[in-house]
């Protein structure tokens, strides 16, 4: 059986999305997790279920973290020694990095330990995310002598890493969820690991195409005919690598210029009232609305079809933190929304510039004070070209189903969990 570990289960909606594909292809999975998750991105009864039946780790017991400790040279053997070694002495980032390691490997041995009584089979353990449910895992399967692997994505690579050269060079395999990704691991690695690239898997963050459906043709004819302005969609999680601020400012510029238009940002987050600033203090609270909602998976489509089309203008975060391939510009795509976003990370991979959407070119983000212009440059062409509109939608969709259905996008991790399991 492969175990997963996550950092909070199905809090994170790509972790549902994946599981969802795994355990449908026949592959045994138990889904551990280090928090209860503070909200669940789905309504189905099977995420319920699937969330219900997971070992959450936190808050840690601290007399079976201890009775762990003690007992694991006893249940472990030389493998105790040589992990407790590499917490206290391994190569680390930080200061943070080596007691967040160190704390870490207590947490595993206890999880080690739990596995150990539960009589449970463990073929492989798998890690989604690079920073603490990876450790966790990597000392988890160290201590129990089976293999281990992760998928990383942004800031578990960026800001909050934590031994990530000896995560890649411990796994069995990594899953790369953009050619990016694969390029940065070979560079963190630097030439340390032999044959570094055949092991790492490039397997896309893909989404259900069935169900990312374009708007009827006569709900799209009945907002013509009711003379509704240009709809610009945004969505996501409010914080600083979303790029909203820039995405108000650039509507600033388009009001400027007398563009007929509206922009809904749906989402929620800690940067809410501060975005809400923005917008009353640039005057563009007659264009710019946001919903102050998260959208759940199942309302996705729906908000989708109210829009024109869709925008993620991704930034690096003064942190560090930065969005390694973004769902909802797929989920957009797939709902025959031409795509407008910026050149970093993952994004060039899902959208082709001029073929299958528009990238818009950003530095630094925070400093980059021509972004909101070049992004409304990319949002102007848009709205005074139906032709470039329907052509990059309909290559934008064709991509989508092409590359990033998740039932083809996940079959190189499908396959090599089977091999795991042999």
């Amino acid at each position: 059986m492969i175990h997963y570990m996550t950092s909070e289960g199905l809090g994170s909606p790509w972790v549902g999305n994946e599981l969802r594909i795994v355990t449908q292809a026949g592959v045994m999975v138990r889904l551990h997790c280090m928090r209860t998750p503070a909200k669940i991105h789905f309504d189905s009864p099977w995420a319920a279920q699937l969330q219900a039946g997971a070992t959450v780790l936190y808050p840690i017991p601290p007399v079976e973290v201890f009775l762990a400790a003690l007992v694991g040279p006893f249940l472990f053997g030389s493998r105790f020694f040589s992990a407790l070694g590499n917490a206290l002495f391994g190569e680390r980032e930080n200061v943070r990095a080596r007691l967040a390691a160190f704390a870490h490997f207590f947490v595993a041995c206890m999880w080690a330990r739990r596995l150990r009584k539960s009589g449970e089979n463990v073929s492989h353990i798998h890690a989604q995310w690079a920073f603490s449910s990876a450790s966790i895992a990597m000392y988890g399967a160290w201590l129990l002598g089976v293999p281990f692997s992760f998928t990383g994505h942004a800031v578990d690579l960026t800001r909050q890493r934590v031994a990530l050269r000896d995560k890649i060079r411990r796994s069995k395999f990594i899953i790369a969820i953009s050619e990016w990704h694969k390029r940065f691991y070979i560079e963190q690695d630097r030439g340390a690991t032999p044959s570094l690239a055949d092991k790492i898997h490039v397997a896309y963050c893909g989404i259900y195409t069935n169900e990312m459906v374009p708007p009827a043709p006569e709900s799209i004819a009945a907002r013509r005919a009711r003379g509704e302005p240009f709809t610009i969609l945004s969505a996501g999680r409010l914080i600083e690598k979303k790029g909203f601020p820039y995405l108000v400012r650039a509507c600033r510029v388009l009001k400027d210029r007398g563009r007929n238009f509206r922009c809904v940002i749906a989402g929620s987050g800690p940067d809410e009232a501060e975005l809400r600033g923005l917008i009353a203090s640039l005057g563009v609270g007659d264009v710019v609305k946001m919903t102050g909602k998260a959208l759940q998976q199942e309302t996705i489509p729906g908000f989708m079809h109210t829009g024109d089309c869709f925008v993620l203008a991704c930034v690096w975060a003064k942190d560090g933190d930065v969005d390694g391939l973004p769902q909802l510009t797929m989920e957009a795509m797939g709902c025959g929304l031409p795509a407008v976003t910026t050149r970093l990370v993952g994004n060039p991979d899902l959208v082709v510039h001029e073929k299958t959407g528009l990238l818009v070119d950003v530095n630094d983000g925070h400093s980059d004070a021509h972004f909101p212009d070049r992004l409304a440059d990319a949002l102007e062409r848009l709205m005074g070209d139906p032709t470039l509109r329907e052509r990059l939608a309909s290559a934008g969709r064709a991509r989508i189903f092409e590359v990033f259905d998740i039932t083809r996008s996940l079959g190189v991790l499908i396959d090599q969990y089977r091999k795991a399991l042999k």
